[in-house]
């Protein structure tokens, strides 16, 4: 018998003695299948974005296995990079149970990491101790960035009323900002404490809209046509902000209470996070993209710097990152230095590039963290100041770290 007759007969009884092993409807219904799986032309299959950055896939969560180490998501581009990290830790994802989480904050009188959800308009705190998240305040008035002063007051920004406000010791509220030159704020989007007592924060638009705070009246950039029901959610808090956008500013709250600009829409549209260096010589503002009533005034995704003189003018601008990586412009969005000086960036993107970029200050990429979402802010917690958490999207991660993050909160 020739071979090619063998190996057919040992082909089909090979099949057989596997149909033995079913039931016969099933194998029929099996076999009617194939045969229309063979005529039916091939379908194109469904694009899946990956849920993962590492392979093989990690696991993310309570119960997640140990991570490898070093860390295979925290990417050592610089060797100074390796000397701001601890080689035994690894990232962990300790709370998902948000929606958009945003201005991370850490309390050092109360041991607690404070954090803002714009969309939900809830504050929560993660407890160091237990490591728990609460619930800290169930109506923020859609809050964004949060700081804690050099005497360890609450300050944040309230993109409903569109103001910034401060929690004094004795639980009663201060409102420290919510107008200037006659006009009503925009959404006071991240704020930052100096050692004067001065407060520095960024007035964009992104509260301008129902998702993060309320859309202005009729005629307004983030309303022009008058199509948005601008009042609707009026009733559940009894008040309104401010209601026309008005332009971009970053601006300084003296301790006396007076309100001035330190930088203006021409001179950098769309502020978003901030910083100081260690020494408060520098300022880090960083330009977004287009925004709810932008109108044209579009920032260009990246982080400027500026000199900072004691009579709190800034001079020589200048760019410090375009963020332009791997032929991407990433988004950056909120950042923190360190007490070396460098600058941790929170930043969106293509998955497996979004996460955070670390610039030494001279604003060279020396190192990223990979993480599967941008991460809107970050900063740095703990006792020792020596942990970093990074808000990403729903979720909450944190990096134990060789360094400490510099400034009060």
């Amino acid at each position: 018998m020739a071979k090619a007759t063998r190996r057919r007969i040992m082909q089909r009884r090979t099949v057989l003695q596997g149909l033995a092993c079913v039931p016969t409807g099933l194998a029929v219904s099996s076999l009617a299948q194939a045969a229309d799986h063979a005529a039916a032309p091939p379908q194109p299959e469904t694009a899946r974005p990956a849920d993962v950055t590492t392979t093989p896939p990690r696991q993310w969560g309570p119960g997640a296995p140990p991570g490898y180490t070093p860390d295979p998501d925290v990417i050592v581009i610089d060797r100074s990079f390796r000397d701001l990290l601890f080689g035994a830790a690894t990232l962990h994802r300790v709370w998902d149970q948000g929606t958009w989480l945003e201005g991370p904050a850490w309390s050092a009188e109360g041991r607690y990491l404070l954090l803002s959800d714009t969309v939900t308009s809830r504050q929560y705190r993660y407890l160091w101790e237990t490591g728990e998240v609460t619930v800290f305040r169930p109506e923020s008035y859609h809050s964004n960035g949060n700081t804690f002063d050099y005497q360890g007051r609450q300050i944040s920004c309230e993109h409903f009323l569109r103001r910034v406000i401060r929690w004094e010791h004795d639980g009663s509220v201060r409102v420290l900002a919510d107008r200037y030159e006659g006009h009503a704020l925009n959404s006071p989007n991240d704020v930052i404490a100096h050692p004067d007592g001065s407060i520095w924060f960024t007035d964009p638009g992104y509260g301008d809209g129902f998702t993060e705070g309320h859309a202005d009246e009729p005629g307004g950039e983030a309303n022009p046509d008058g199509h948005i029901r601008w009042r609707i959610g009026e009733e559940l808090i009894g008040e309104l902000g401010g209601v026309k956008r008005q332009a971009d500013h970053t601006f300084r709250i003296d301790p006396s209470g007076r309100i001035e600009c330190v930088l203006t829409q021409e001179q950098l549209p769309n502020p978003n996070g901030l910083c100081f260096s260690p020494d408060h010589s520098r300022l880090y503002v960083i330009s977004s993209g287009k925004q709810p009533g932008g109108y044209g005034h579009e920032g260009d995704q990246a982080v400027h710097v500026y000199d900072v003189h004691k009579d709190n003018t800034l001079s020589n601008p200048r760019l410090f990152t375009n963020m332009h990586f791997q032929g991407v412009q990433m988004g950056p969005d909120g950042m923190k230095a360190d007490i070396f000086g460098n600058l941790w960036c929170g930043a969106s993107g293509p998955l497996g590039l979004c996460g955070v970029f670390v610039f030494n200050p001279e604003g060279q990429l020396i190192g990223r963290i990979r993480l599967p979402h941008g991460v809107s802010n970050l900063t740095f917690g703990g006792p020792k100041r020596n942990w970093l958490f990074m808000c990403a999207g729903e979720s909450l991660y944190r990096l134990q770290v060789n360094t400490q993050g510099a400034g009060a909160a």
